[in-house]
C-alpha cells in the first residue's frame, strides 16, 4: 500500500469474518454484521497537542478492535481499507 496516514490516524484492513458458527451453521453475508476488527497496515507519526506529541500505541501488524462509527472506508490499489483516529481503537488482541 502506498499511503501514509497523517497525525494520529491509523489505516486498518478488515479481517475476513468467519461465516460459520461453532456448530457448523453457515450464515449468509447479508445477515451477518460487518466485522469490527482488523489488522493495522499503516500508522501516522502522532499528533502534537499543546506542544506535546501524542504517542502511537499501535503498530503495523497489530490486530485491533475498533469503533464502527469512527471509521472511514476508502480504496487504495483496488483494496478496501479503513482509516480512523487512534482514539477510535478500542483494544489490541494479544497473543494472536
Amino acid at each position: 500500500m502506498n499511503f501514509k496516514p497523517l497525525f494520529d490516524r491509523v489505516v486498518i484492513k478488515k479481517l475476513d469474518k468467519s461465516n460459520k458458527t461453532k456448530s457448523g451453521i453457515i450464515i449468509p453475508e447479508s445477515v451477518g454484521d460487518e466485522p469490527l476488527y482488523g489488522k493495522v497496515v499503516a500508522v501516522g507519526d502522532g499528533e502534537i497537542f499543546e506542544g506535546t506529541k501524542t504517542q502511537m500505541l499501535v503498530s503495523i501488524g497489530d490486530k485491533v478492535l475498533y469503533n464502527k462509527y469512527g471509521a472511514t472506508n476508502f480504496k487504495c490499489d483496488e483494496k478496501e481499507y479503513i482509516i480512523l483516529r487512534q482514539s477510535d481503537i478500542l483494544g489490541v488482541f494479544e497473543g494472536e
